[in-house]
C-alpha cells in the first residue's frame, strides 16, 4: 500500500479550495487539478508499506510529545513550481511551529520505527494542480489577490492510502489519532 501521514480539512475549507481550482481550471490551457476530496496537507510521506500496525504505533508516540498539541492551521497566498509540462500550483501555509513540531516528531518516530522518511526541509503546501498552463489572459496575481486566507483547528492525524481506482486517484484514511 502506498501510505502517507497528512492532516484531513473540514469540508468547508474543500469546499474554498475546489473554488479556486475550478477558477484556474477555467482560465488554464491545460492542467490536472485536485479532486475535492483528495485536499490534505501532508505532514510525512512513506510510500510503499503494509506495515501498518508499525507506522500507528510511531503516529502514537509522536502526538504523545509534549511538544504536540492542537492548533490553528493558515491557508494563504499562492506559489507554485517550475516545471517544463506545465507548473505545479499550490495554496501556501502560514508558518506555524506547531506544524513543524508535529511534523519533527512524526518523522522521528517513522524513523525510529525503521521506516525511511526523505531528509529534507518540510515545506508544507497544498496542491492544487499539476502541469497547469494559464490562458494568456489570466493574471495569477491579480487572482491570488481574491483568495481570502481561511483558517481551521487542527486535532488530529490521518494515516492515508493512497490509490488509482477507475483511473482516479483516491485518498482514504485507514487510522487517525487525536491531539490532545
Amino acid at each position: 500500500m502506498r501510505l502517507f501521514i497528512a492532516i484531513s480539512f473540514t469540508p468547508e475549507i474543500k469546499s474554498n479550495l475546489f473554488k479556486i481550482t475550478q477558477y484556474m481550471k477555467q482560465n488554464s490551457i491545460k492542467g490536472n487539478f485536485t479532486k475535492k476530496d483528495n485536499f490534505h496537507l501532508t505532514i510525512a510521506f512513506i510510500g510503499e508499506s503494509n506495515a501498518i500496525k508499525d507506522i500507528q504505533n510511531a503516529m502514537n508516540r509522536a502526538i504523545e510529545q509534549p511538544e504536540v498539541k492542537p492548533f490553528t492551521l493558515s491557508i494563504e497566498g499562492l506559489g507554485k513550481f517550475n516545471h517544463r509540462e506545465g507548473n505545479i500550483f499550490w495554496a501556501g501555509i502560514k508558518n506555524s511551529p506547531l506544524l513543524s513540531q508535529l511534523n519533527k516528531a512524526i518523522v522521528k518516530e517513522l524513523r525510529n520505527s525503521g521506516f525511511t522518511i526523505e531528509d529534507r526541509e518540510y515545506k508544507p503546501h497544498l496542491t492544487l494542480g499539476r502541469k497547469v498552463m494559464f490562458k494568456n489572459t489570466f493574471d495569477i496575481n491579480e487572482f491570488e489577490k481574491t483568495i481570502p486566507p481561511m483558517e481551521m483547528a487542527v486535532n488530529r492525524v490521518s494515516l492515508m492510502k493512497s490509490e488509482t481506482i477507475g483511473g482516479q486517484l483516491i485518498y482514504t484514511e485507514i487510522y487517525h489519532c487525536n491531539l490532545i
